[in-house]
């Protein structure tokens, strides 16, 4: 009897502990089921951690993560956009998707094993997949940020009295390229949302030739000069001109006629040249020297009587300045006092009613015809090329191009454009001036040169003119203020 009570106690404990088991099994299995319904612990997608979460959990924290606006600082300016402005868009189903698929990649039953045996399941981590439109992110910083918060730089400034410019202030440019690269990062991460933007400092811009022409007006308005100055610059790197004409505070029509003097030697040696058979003789290489380097007068009228013509050699030089498009200018006699006037020549400068500099009937030129010459001689030394080529095809070769230029540059005076360079600067240039017998007073004076700088070189022509008196010494500082303000102008990036 005893035998079988404990026998029937025994089938009833193996009967509770199997159930009791299968109990446990049974919430073993629910909770393993709630489990993997869900993301198991340390499950990050696009590194956001996911732990628990289900898909719709796990995919709205992901959105409310990347849609944290990115703090951009630029300067001190502080500027807060959305990632969907900034061409920002998550591919949340791709992810979602790789991240499930990791999720049930493990067989139920062997993960439920490995669940009760306390072996968790490899942690899924699937890395961001999103877009980032690189012209929306480029437009919005150069649009919305460059365009409001750039710091442009100032450009140098005439000083007024002086003939210097004042330094303008560097300026801030933004980097935009960098910038993508740094905003692409932001927007990827779920963290590092704050950005500090880059720029590039700006110097300060180089003033404009209106600038410059704001300076050289002070300078004369300063100087109480009462006659006509004109003024003619080409810088030779881009071609670029400068031209104008001014009296006692009012702007004049350039191109007016002045009387050329020795500058007039220029176009005489330059037909000379067209003429001559390389090499030159000795006794032309002689009076090339007494005519430019000396300014002698008796060197042209040999030089035209032996090489163009023994009475009409003006009237050749005059015709050559024509070919090469200088219309007004034209030497009508020979430089020896008395010589007779070969023709009366009409100019398109010298028939205006506006302004009269009662220039010398003998031999006349304007600032930008001699500025035009000194060109065409700086690129046939340059390059062999030039209106030179074209129009005196074969005549003149750049090895004599290159000698007309050297005798410039020996015309060492110290006064005019010479008296504004710093020492050292190379100038090849042609002066003139002359005492009218009239009355015995100065009435014009100018200066052509071509001038090699650090900066650039660059070809300033001025002429002056007072029908009552230029005085030498007032007119020198003019124009070697005008030299000098215009050589600061080339070289300021190098002082």
């Amino acid at each position: 009897m005893n035998r079988k009570r404990s026998f029937s106690m025994l089938r009833w404990v193996s009967v509770a502990l199997i159930f009791s088991a299968v109990l446990i099994l049974v919430f073993e299995l629910i909770v393993y089921s709630r489990l993997r319904a869900s993301f198991a612990p340390g499950a990050m997608i696009a590194s956001v951690p996911v732990t628990g979460l289900d898909q719709e959990q796990a995919a709205e924290r992901i959105t409310q993560a990347y849609s944290i606006p990115i703090e951009m600082h630029y300067g001190d300016a502080v500027i807060l956009a959305k990632p969907a402005t900034l061409g920002f868009s998550l591919d949340l189903a791709s992810m979602m998707a790789a991240a499930d698929q990791a999720r049930i990649s493990l067989p139920f039953w062997t993960g439920f094993w490995d669940f009760l045996f306390n072996q968790l399941p490899e942690t899924p981590s699937v890395p961001l997949k999103a877009n980032i439109n690189e012209k929306v992110l480029s437009a919005y910083l150069q649009d919305e940020i460059a365009a409001r918060y750039d710091q442009p730089p100032q450009p140098y400034a005439p000083i007024p009295g002086s003939v210097n410019f004042e330094p303008g202030t560097p300026g801030s440019v933004l980097d935009v390229t960098s910038a993508v690269d740094l905003v692409s990062n932001a927007l990827k991460s779920p963290s590092a949302r704050t950005v500090n933007l880059s720029y590039v400092q700006v110097n300060s811009e180089k003033p404009s030739m209106e600038n410059l022409k704001i300076l050289l007006k002070q300078i004369l308005d300063l100087s109480g000069f009462e006659g006509v100055t004109e003024i003619y610059l080409r810088d030779l790197q881009t071609q670029q001109e400068m031209q104008f004409a001014y009296q006692n505070g009012e702007s004049l029509q350039p191109d007016i006629a002045f009387s050329a003097e020795s500058i007039m030697k220029v176009p005489v040696m330059v037909s000379i040249y067209s003429r001559l058979s390389e090499p030159a003789s000795a006794q032309i290489t002689d009076l090339m020297e007494r005519m430019i380097e000396r300014s002698q007068n008796e060197p042209p009228d040999e030089l035209m009587k032996a090489v163009i013509d023994p009475n009409l050699g003006p009237l050749g030089v005059t015709a050559d300045m024509q070919k090469l498009g200088l219309q007004n200018t034209f030497l009508a006699g020979m430089f020896y006092n008395g010589a007779p006037l070969l023709k009366a020549y009409k100019t398109p400068a010298n028939s205006r009613t506006d302004v009269d500099t009662q220039p010398d009937p003998y031999s006349q030129t304007t600032p930008a015809d001699m500025g035009m010459l000194l060109n065409d001689l700086y690129q046939c030394a340059s390059t062999g090329g030039g209106s030179f080529a074209a129009v005196f095809p074969g005549e003149i070769s750049q090895n004599e191009c290159r000698s007309m230029l050297t005798y410039l540059t020996r015309n060492k005076i110290g006064v005019l454009l010479e008296a504004g360079l710093p020492e050292g600067t190379q100038i090849g240039h042609k002066h003139g001036w002359a005492v009218d017998p009239a009355d015995g007073l100065m009435h014009t004076i100018g200066d052509a040169g071509i001038i090699y700088t650090p900066g650039g070189n660059y070809i300033l022509t001025v002429f002056m003119q007072n029908n009552v008196q230029v005085v030498f010494d007032d007119a020198n500082k003019v124009i070697a203020d005008i030299s000098s303000a215009v050589y600061n102008y080339f070289n300021l990036t190098s002082q």
